[in-house]
């Protein structure tokens, strides 16, 4: 029978060996991974189950990045939970401040990603897996404790909708266009209780960093998982990670698809979500003028080496405009090391932005970078619904790295090319 890749994925790891769109089956995962705010809650429901055992430690990723470094005694000891956990059960992977980053670039980075491969996360953006011909599904914490003790989980099998990406992105156009573009265009429930399978001749042109920003924000779109089809580059990435015997996983010809949508990335231009919705893309020319009191370059949706490449690309030889605050954050300490080799976190200090360790931090509105009643972000991160930075009372845009750095040294929503030129 036909099958998509969502569900050729599924039924190789559902005990019952079969997953069609609408079934449920129990599928067990190549990774469980859980954060410093998902951690704690699942474990206790673990303890409260009876269970004395992860399923299996070697599959089970934690990683202190929400709240690391900790912003106070509270979420300290959440920290201190999620270590005490890892040390009572040997799990190897553990990752806290100073050797780890922002979980779902970290997982990738670490080589636990890989195609065909099943990822589950107490995390919404888990589905930033399918950049690699994976699936990654994010549950709650309870659900997760019951995976943390039995390795399974029924899980319904999501219908597919198929995107095609054709053409070549012009220039200041990245990833995060690309799914803003479909966000607006479909809505934020447009892929509701689905899979988004992503493929087509343009998927080429963007490159893994990218792919994982498409990914991120397949949730953003109300996706239950995202897979992007495999190709070289891919294959490239996860043998760099130590990975092998890769097996990409591919659609059937004849699979059936719920929808099929099509981007054409020869007409897209750099993208801004404005408040308090990522469906509300616009052209950057339109909000143009627009002032900012923040710009946020990082979290795991951008805050790759190719994102701080581009800010820095804006920034070099140029300041931070009075009265506008810009943290930059890169998503992993081994990106943080690759941009310091490279000079840019230098060009950021030069240009008067901070530089911050890898955390999630204010993305979420819980550190870091917290916005004031009344101030505007133009952030690179996933999410600008009312108070997601903040006070109830700010606004956040989301954008790509070109663009926010222009407005970080305009002081208002800018076209990249207006600050550098029209190339990039």
């Amino acid at each position: 029978m036909a099958a998509t890749m969502t569900e050729k994925i599924f039924a190789a790891h559902a005990r019952e060996g079969r997953a069609g769109a609408g079934e449920i089956v129990s599928l067990t995962p190549d990774i469980l991974l859980l954060n410093d705010i998902s951690g704690p809650v699942a474990f206790q429901q673990f303890d409260n189950m009876g269970a004395t055992r992860p399923f299996d430690p070697a599959r089970v990723v934690l990683v202190a990045d929400h709240f690391s470094p900790a912003k106070d005694v509270l979420t300290a000891e959440s920290i201190k939970i999620l270590r005490a956990f890892a040390d009572r059960h040997h799990i190897a992977h553990y990752y806290d401040t100073g050797n780890g980053g922002i979980e779902h670039t970290l997982l990738a980075e670490l080589g636990l990603v890989r195609p065909g491969g099943v990822v589950f996360g107490a995390d919404s953006h888990t589905c930033t897996a399918g950049a690699f011909n994976a699936s990654g599904m994010g549950f709650g914490s309870t659900d997760l404790a019951a995976v943390l003790a039995l390795g399974e989980l029924w899980v319904r099998v999501p219908d597919a909708i198929r995107v095609d990406l054709t053409g070549a992105p012009g220039p200041f156009v990245t990833g995060k266009d690309v799914i803003l573009t479909l966000i607006e265009r479909i809505g934020s429930d447009g892929a509701l209780y689905a899979s988004l399978e992503f493929g087509g001749p343009g998927l080429s042109v963007l490159n893994v960093d990218e792919r994982m920003a498409v990914a991120n924000m397949a949730v953003e779109a109300g996706a239950e998982t995202c897979v992007m089809e495999a190709d070289e580059q891919v294959k490239t990435f996860v043998e760099k990670q130590g990975a092998s015997a890769i097996n990409p996983i591919v659609a059937d010809p004849d699979a059936v698809y719920a929808a099929h949508k099509t981007i054409e990335l020869d007409g897209l231009e750099p993208i801004v979500a404005a408040p308090p919705s990522p469906a509300n893309g616009t052209p950057v020319s339109s909000l143009a003028g627009t002032r900012v009191d923040q710009v946020y370059v990082g979290n795991c949706s951008n805050g790759t080496l190719t994102d701080l490449r581009q800010a820095a690309r804006i920034l070099s030889g140029r300041k931070v405009a009075r009265g506008v605050r810009m943290i930059v954050v890169p998503a992993t300490q081994k990106i943080y090391r690759a941009a310091l080799r490279e000079g840019l976190l230098e060009i950021f200090s030069e240009a008067g932005a901070s530089i911050s360790v890898p955390t999630c931090g204010a993305c979420f509105g819980g550190h870091m970078g917290i916005l004031a009643d009344g101030e505007t972000a133009i952030a690179t991160t996933n999410r600008n619904f009312r108070g997601r930075m903040g006070d109830p009372g700010s606004k956040v845009y989301l954008a790509n790295a070109w663009v926010a750095a222009a407005a970080a040294v305009t002081g208002e929503i800018s076209h990249p090319a207006d600050v550098v030129g029209g190339t990039e």
